[in-house]
This record gives structure tokens, C-alpha cells and sequence, in this order.
């Protein structure tokens, strides 16, 4: 009765523990979430001088002010053009990864696992800040993985126990019936 007991707090604190784990996962989607639009407000920043120009000379065609720069025979004149572009580029593809993260149907979760940006989703893994949301879909998803660990433990455990049950009747001590003779 108390090992009946104490596998049921086991049961108990397995599911806990995954409720607690599986509680994570939309905290750090929220976390790449914020960084991601983080990283392109300051690409936005970082390209708003130039865009000025391209809206006083250009049009706002910053293209065209990328070509103006480099086709100028001046080269450090010519390099500035190419910065220019590498800024543009890097703020159009954090643009459009925000983009898609915001509109994604499950929260940015399949934008996190199917495109992320790697450098951006590996500097939220290492200042990850362990934390708990407390809206539905953290809870729900908490809820299923505490689930899902609990019940994965316990048939793993089961498992082992079984294996460990037959490979000490085959291997054990063989009791050897005694004859009447």
C-alpha cells in the first residue's frame, strides 16, 4: 500500500515537472517573438537615414540610392553602397520574418520550428530567462506536455520493470524439483 502511494506522488511529480518544461516552450517562442521584432526596429533605425535620402533624391527608391552609391568611382564612396545594401537586405528579411511570425496561425510556434533565424533563435537559447506565461495556450500546451512526460515516464519505468522482471527469471536461481524416489 505505501509503494502504491509513492507511485502515485511520483505519477503526481512527473506530471508536474511537465506541466512546469512544457510551460517553456511558448515562453521562449515569446522571447524569439520579441527579440525577432527587437532586431528589426533597429535595422529600421539603422537604415532610416539612408531611406531620408532615397525620399529626398530618389523617390524613397533606396534601390536606386544603392545604385547611385555604387556606381560612384569615388571606392570608399562605392563601399558605402554596398553597406547600404546589406543593411537594406537584413532589414527586409527581418521585416518579412516578423511578418510571418505575427501572422502565423499557431503564435509563431511553426515560424520558430519550420524558419527561424538561426543567429536570432540561438541569442534567445543563451539569455533564455525561464518564465511563465500565464495565457491559454501556455497552459494548454503545459497541460498536454505534463501529460505527455508523465505518461512517457511511467510506461518507460513500466517497460524497464518488465525487462528487469523476465531477465532475472531467465538468469536467476533455478529451483530444481525434487524427486520422491
Amino acid at each position: 500500500m505505501m509503494i502504491r502511494r509513492l507511485m502515485d506522488y511520483l505519477r503526481l511529480l512527473l506530471f508536474v515537472c511537465g506541466v512546469l518544461l512544457g510551460v517553456q516552450v511558448p515562453a521562449f517562442v515569446d522571447q524569439y517573438g520579441k527579440a525577432l521584432a527587437a532586431h528589426t526596429q533597429e535595422a529600421k533605425q539603422n537604415l532610416a537615414e539612408f531611406q531620408r535620402d532615397a525620399d529626398r533624391f530618389f523617390g524613397g527608391d533606396l534601390d536606386k540610392l544603392i545604385t547611385h552609391y555604387k556606381q560612384n568611382p569615388d571606392a570608399v564612396f562605392n563601399a558605402g553602397g554596398e553597406s547600404i545594401e546589406a543593411i537594406y537586405q537584413r532589414y527586409q528579411l527581418l521585416s518579412e520574418a516578423l511578418t510571418e511570425f505575427n501572422q502565423s496561425t499557431y503564435g509563431g510556434f511553426d515560424r520558430l520550428v519550420l524558419a527561424p533565424l538561426p543567429e536570432i533563435r540561438d541569442q534567445v537559447w543563451q539569455n533564455f530567462s525561464h518564465s511563465i506565461l500565464l495565457d491559454g495556450r501556455a497552459i494548454g500546451f503545459g497541460l498536454v506536455f505534463g501529460l505527455l512526460f508523465a505518461m512517457l515516464c511511467e510506461l518507460t519505468l513500466h517497460g524497464c520493470g518488465r525487462c528487469a522482471r523476465g531477465a532475472y527469471r531467465h538468469l536467476g536461481p533455478k529451483t530444481k524439483v525434487h524427486s520422491g524416489a
